[in-house]
């Protein structure tokens, strides 16, 4: 049963605890998304008890695109068997055998190609930071700066499209403005980094790195944009959002 850890539009956190444990009860095994939440918001597979995680380094780790993780209980790691496999998953990989495949022991067969080598260690260095930075901190920083956007966007009048409970709130903050699509280009055009996504609005992501500074001038900007027009500079500008 595949969840989202946080849903990537609103940043809402599901108690994953609590669908992991009825999932138990009924025996059926949960998949946790933690795409949006690893890096920004604490997470303990142990605590969580779930059988499967997956995530990525092109978020909040800061690794940049192509590296991905998987996390398999340690309970089902030799019991299960991946449907989809590659060379490396075998126990003497360099051997090249023919099919049928046997599985090695442990994590490694759940890898499913040739590993990319320098992909690998580019994608080491944003979990390093973020360890060194200490997620607890991290997110204690993300609430705070987090409020302190939705504060302003409320005080805009601005519909903001994120849970209003800090507790309840990843490190996104969507909100819908008038012309939201061609407000995002204009953002971007001034170095505002943000993106966009249909029903959700101006996803701002402010990060350990980032400064109050830096968040509240993305509210200025967008106020800006807004009463000057500059929207219009991407009227009918259209192109496909995923």
């Amino acid at each position: 049963m595949p969840i989202s850890h946080v849903l990537f539009r609103s940043a809402y956190i599901q108690d994953a605890k609590a669908i992991c444990e009825r999932a138990a009860e009924v025996g059926a095994h949960v998949v946790l998304d933690a795409y949006q939440s690893v890096g920004t918001v604490p997470v303990d597979v142990a605590d969580l008890d779930c059988a499967f995680l997956i995530g990525g380094v092109l978020k909040w780790l800061s690794g940049g695109p192509g590296g991905a993780f998987l996390y398999v209980r340690p309970d089902l790691v030799d019991v299960l068997e991946p449907k989809l496999t590659g060379w490396m998953a075998h126990p003497s990989p360099f051997d090249f055998e023919a099919a049928p495949i046997q599985f090695t022991e442990g994590a490694y067969r759940f890898q499913n190609g040739t590993p990319n080598v320098p992909g690998l260690y580019a994608a080491r260095e944003g979990p390093r930071l973020i360890h060194e930075a200490d997620v607890l901190a991290v997110r204690e920083k993300s609430m705070r700066q987090t409020a302190r956007i939705v504060e302003a966007a409320q005080a805009e009048g601005w519909t903001v499209n994120a849970p209003l409970d800090p507790e309840r709130r990843g490190g996104t903050v969507a909100v819908e403005v008038p012309h939201s699509y061609e407000v995002k280009h204009e953002l971007l055009r001034r170095e505002v980094i943000v993106d966009y996504r249909p029903g959700a609005g101006i996803r701002i992501s402010p990060h350990y790195y980032n400064s109050d500074e830096e968040c509240d001038r993305a509210v200025d900007e967008i106020r800006d944009i807004l009463a000057t027009g500059a929207w219009k500079r991407f009227a009918g500008h259209r192109e496909t959002v995923s």
